[in-house]
C-alpha cells in the first residue's frame, strides 16, 4: 500500500513564502519558522484526521476541503493518486471565494 503524501501545489507555495516573509518581517525568523513549521504539521494532520476539514462550501463551485489554522484557511483536495495536494492559503481577510477561483484559473 502506498504511503500518502502532502503535496505543496505552486499556488501554496507561493503563499506559504508570503507567510513566511510577512511574519519575518513583522515579528522576526523565529516566529516565522515556527508559524510555518505549524501550518505543516496542520498538513500533515489532514492524513490522521487529526486536522478536522470541512468540504468547501458548494457556492465556491470548487471541490475540496478546508481549515482553519489561526488567521488563515488553508484549502486541500485529494489528488487522482491518493495524495493530499495543498491548493493555497488564504488570510482570513482576503476574498475567500474569488481569491481560491483565481488561484485554480477558473
Amino acid at each position: 500500500m502506498a504511503k500518502i503524501r502532502v503535496r505543496i501545489q505552486e499556488s501554496a507555495s507561493y503563499r506559504l513564502d508570503e507567510i513566511y516573509r510577512y511574519t519575518r518581517d513583522r515579528w522576526g525568523e523565529k516566529q516565522a519558522e515556527g508559524y510555518v513549521a505549524e501550518l505543516f504539521e496542520a498538513f500533515e494532520g489532514i492524513k490522521s484526521r487529526a486536522t478536522l476539514s470541512r468540504p468547501i462550501p458548494a457556492e465556491f463551485g470548487i471541490e475540496g476541503y478546508f481549515f482553519r489554522y489561526e488567521k488563515h484557511y488553508v484549502y486541500w483536495r485529494r489528488l487522482s493518486n491518493g495524495d493530499i495536494g495543498i491548493v493555497t492559503i488564504l488570510h482570513e481577510r482576503m476574498h475567500q471565494i474569488d481569491r481560491l477561483r483565481d488561484e485554480l484559473g477558473l
